[in-house]
């Protein structure tokens, strides 16, 4: 189905004057964006505030962009549910929305013998949690299927449903089916403050005062401090853990077939090898605890740490350029589990807690949602003939703009990305107000010269359409 009607948005502006919505969303993260679909798609009137001028532009702007079976959550854990319930709808919708979704599978690496005596504990957790096709490789036959690893693998654990998707463009269309459907997003609209009165909440944000009847937190690196302004308490505390990825060239993709996984750690899942769907092959991420909830700064020795981690594992990366450096923060809390709860006599639920599985689980967590928020909550009525949004395909394997006889300019040779898709980026409701956003909707700046030969193109094309020009935005990087 394509696009029936216009999309809707109050992009940038304040709220709407007396209207009172059904649902107030706080933040337009990849759980935020998942979020706004459900309830979109289940009749109610929803509106998300997003403090940032793009989407996407906290825990969800990086991240290793795999699709998780979740073989390894917990066993009997909120996250194992949401994560298989997500991956399922991802699976049924991923053709009708446009979706990238490339199931080359995984190997969890054993690297010394400790490590190989805990392959069998693995499969054992993988079967018990429903993922049953996981089976353990002997050395020989994992350097049959991944001939470029280190010979130092001693055996592995094969997850064939593991796969890479475009952790981009899946939330950007989750939130396009919503406005489609009937949702209002506000940008630039930071949630300060609030009061419940009469069953309706009075949210204090920086453009003005937004009614809703409930409210949904998804605010994810400041989820606590939303919960304390708002509510008065917070049941748990965002600790954000950096994470920083090395990218290698375009070159480096085809060396290995599978994501390689690390047998993990009581604190972190640990450094993965893995190829994108932009055409590269990534190292990362670390695991740093800070306080700063907006510092995705990378620094030399932890990349040279990936490099020569990715090295040791892949001999042949130490000939391939690295093309990219990024981090990432994730809404790491006190405990591993997601941290959802409700606080039913003020129409209030908070989605905190969501750590490195929040693009794996999203769809799966917004329905959870809504199944809480039903159990009390006022009954919508379903939408019959929702309108379906295509996503932007910004995979290699996918049917790219610049393919067409007729793509016009191409602006970014690195990437590809032609005149057309920059300016269909700019436009519509989720225009990109800033080279960040823009990144993200068509590839821009991302490859080889990071920017340095189409910038100058980028500033005539993007003139009136930035919160800041962009020779600002790169005069302060």
């Amino acid at each position: 189905m394509t696009l029936q009607q216009p999309i809707q948005s109050a992009q940038g502006s304040g709220p709407a004057a007396g209207a009172t919505f059904d649902v107030a969303v706080i933040g337009a993260g990849v759980v935020g964006c998942a979020m706004a679909r459900r309830f979109a798609l289940e009749g109610a009137h929803v509106a998300v505030l997003e403090k940032a001028p793009d989407i996407l532009d906290g825990a969800s702007k990086a991240n290793s962009a795999i699709l998780h079976t979740g073989f390894d959550a917990p066993a009997g854990s909120l996250e194992l549910a949401c994560v298989q319930e997500g991956y399922r709808e991802y699976l049924e919708i991923r053709h009708d929305l446009g979706l990238v979704h490339e199931r080359s599978g995984a190997f969890v690496v054993a690297w010394d013998e400790a490590q190989l005596g805990a392959l069998e504990a693995i499969r054992a957790h993988a079967h018990a949690n429903g993922v049953t096709d996981v089976q353990i490789v002997t050395a020989r036959e994992l350097r049959t299927r991944e001939p470029n690893l280190s010979h130092a693998a001693l055996g592995a654990v094969e997850v064939p449903g593991e796969g890479i998707i475009d952790p981009w463009s899946a939330p950007q269309v989750y939130l396009e089916q919503a406005l489609a459907n009937g949702a209002s997003l506000l940008t630039g609209c930071e949630v300060t403050g609030g009061r419940f009165d009469a069953g309706v909440w009075h949210l204090q944000t920086t453009t003005g005062v937004l009614k809703a009847r409930h409210v949904i937190n998804c605010a994810g690196l400041y989820g606590d401090l939303v919960d304390q302004a708002v509510l008065g308490c917070a049941a748990f505390r965002i600790t954000p853990r950096k994470g920083q990825f090395v990218v290698f060239d375009k070159a480096a993709r085809d060396l290995v077939s599978a994501i390689i996984l690390p047998v993990p750690t009581e604190r972190t899942k640990g450094v993965v090898v893995f190829r994108t769907v932009f055409g590269n092959l990534a190292v990362g991420p670390t695991a740093e605890d800070q306080q700063s909830r907006s510092d995705a700064s990378t620094d030399e020795a932890a990349l040279r740490a990936l490099i020569a981690d990715g090295i040791a594992k892949v001999p042949a990366l130490e000939h391939m350029p690295v093309t990219a450096t990024y981090a990432g923060l994730r809404p790491a809390s006190e405990e591993k589990e997601y941290r959802i709860h409700t606080t039913p006599d003020r129409n209030w639920i908070t989605v905190g807690g969501i750590r490195s599985t929040g693009l794996s689980g999203a769809l799966g967590i917004a329905r959870h949602v809504y199944r809480l928020y039903s159990q009390d909550g006022p009954a919508h009525e379903r939408l019959e003939n929702p309108v379906v949004p295509k996503a932007r395909m910004l995979a290699e394997s996918g049917p790219r703009d610049w393919k067409c006889d007729d793509h016009g300019e191409i602006v970014c040779h690195c990437e590809l990305v032609t005149r057309r898709e920059i300016e269909a980026a700019l436009a519509g409701p989720l225009a990109a107000r800033s080279l960040a956003g823009l990144k993200r909707q068509t590839r821009v700046t991302m490859g080889r010269c990071q920017g340095f030969f189409c910038t100058a193109r980028l500033a005539e094309l993007s003139a009136g359409h930035f919160d800041r020009p962009l020779a600002e935005e790169t005069g302060d990087a």
